[in-house]
């Protein structure tokens, strides 16, 4: 069995066979506060939380010091303060993120063109086509582990194996700042004795019924017969996981997955009624997600709307559209009727998202003028909105409603 290991460095062992491991997942350690603490190394080695400071903000990420204290992702803020009332807490930089993103990103695609990103801080890698040029897959974990530290500052971790499935898992294993191989001959033994909640599909409801079967470890979910797993799980879901119990898992590294939506929501400092600011809401948030469909060379043709209230109960509508947009005015504008129509005018709002569904390519997506629309107008302004953001920052245009008047003294 492969172990944790540090960069490696000329003459160093890599490690284990990763004969038939083509497969890697690197995952970036603490990616967000990472970016951050590249500008603060007064606070390497502390307890640092990366979020929104307000009572109603919530954890975007947390260093490893902060996390041994129970902080996670997506815990509101102030049970965060709580855990860990000493931790310094830093406000999100979201272009700086993507910035670094972006070039992580770059180095994955110098080293091979297979690659599938999983989110702005993590990718899968199918290394097959690179051997012959950059040596084998530990070796090119290694080289990547490297440049990311280099280039970028940050370090991650990445696992090596034969399938995507142990290669996530690898990186798990190893983190922070690791390298794992899973040999191909191993697998099952590196598998069997994890807990089963490791197991993909595996949430607290699954692991619960399993647990009733006497169910505790991967080895114990593979000797199970398939019949009794499909009968307490379902058909389906009982035939993955004693797949997965197995290591198998015939997925391959898909590059340049299609976005699937694209979103943006939003969760005031306090609760809101009045109809005037959160449709002010829905209009920074059509703007913000056009602008990304926009970035990103799509349109969509499913608008919707997200509304939590108070009370945390959350409610979802939708409508498709007769030709698809990226223009922020006509996302507005069936926002705003989507909030109308679900009833919640004048109740208490927590928060509020807006969303595009079934996105195509811009460049392919037919578009016909009506007959009072003027060649030149909102998707025209909105681009030029763009090459000013570019240049000056994303607040340098703004529609009227949003802009924040002057304060005394400002």
């Amino acid at each position: 069995m492969s172990r944790k290991q540090q960069v490696p460095r000329p003459g160093v062992d890599l490690g284990d066979d990763d004969t038939g491991c083509p497969i890697l997942h690197v995952d970036m350690d603490a990616f967000f506060a990472s970016v951050e603490l590249r500008e603060r190394p007064d606070l390497a080695g502390a307890p640092v939380i990366i979020g929104a400071p307000g009572p109603r903000g919530v954890v975007l990420s947390a260093t490893y010091e902060a996390r041994r204290y129970g902080v996670h992702s997506a815990m509101p803020m102030t049970r965060a303060r709580r855990l860990c009332p000493h931790a310094t807490v830093i406000p999100p930089s979201h272009g700086k993120y993507s910035e670094v993103s972006r070039g992580v990103m770059a180095i994955f695609r110098d080293v091979t063109p297979e690659v599938e990103p999983v989110a702005s801080d993590e990718a899968f890698l199918d290394v097959s086509g690179a051997r012959r040029r950059l040596g084998r897959p530990a070796a090119i974990a290694a080289l990547i582990r490297e440049r990311v530290a280099a280039e970028h500052g940050i370090t991650c971790s990445v696992g090596v194996a034969s399938s995507k499935f142990v290669a996530k898992l690898a990186s798990r294993h190893c983190k922070p700042d690791g390298l794992f191989v899973v040999p191909a001959d191993r697998v099952v033994d590196f598998l069997h004795p994890l807990p089963v909640a490791a197991l993909w599909g595996v949430g607290e409801r699954t692991e619960r019924s399993l647990a009733r079967l006497g169910i505790r470890t991967v080895g114990d979910l593979a000797g199970t017969p398939l019949a009794t797993l499909q009968r307490e799980l379902g058909r389906a879901a009982g035939a993955h996981l004693a797949e997965l119990a197995w290591g198998r898992d015939e997925r391959r590294v898909t590059p340049h997955a299609p976005d699937k939506s694209i979103g943006a929501e939003e969760t005031f400092a306090a609760d809101v009624d009045d109809p005037v600011e959160i449709r002010r809401e829905l209009l920074r948030l059509s703007e913000r997600v056009a602008a990304r469909l926009r970035a990103g060379g799509h349109v969509g043709r499913t608008v919707g709307v997200k509304l939590r209230r108070a009370d945390f109960s959350t409610l979802t509508r939708s409508r498709t559209l007769a030709e698809p947009t990226d223009v922020a005015r006509e996302l507005y504008t069936v926002a705003c009727d989507l909030y109308a129509a679900s009833g919640l005018e004048g109740t208490l709002i927590r928060l509020v998202g807006v969303r595009v569904e079934n996105l195509l390519p811009a460049a392919g997506a037919p578009r016909q003028l009506s007959l009072t629309e003027r060649e030149a107008g909102w998707r025209e302004a909105e681009r030029a909105m763009d090459r000013a953001a570019r240049r000056f920052g994303r607040d340098a245009v703004l529609p009227a409603s949003l802009v924040r008047p002057r304060q005394e003294g400002e």
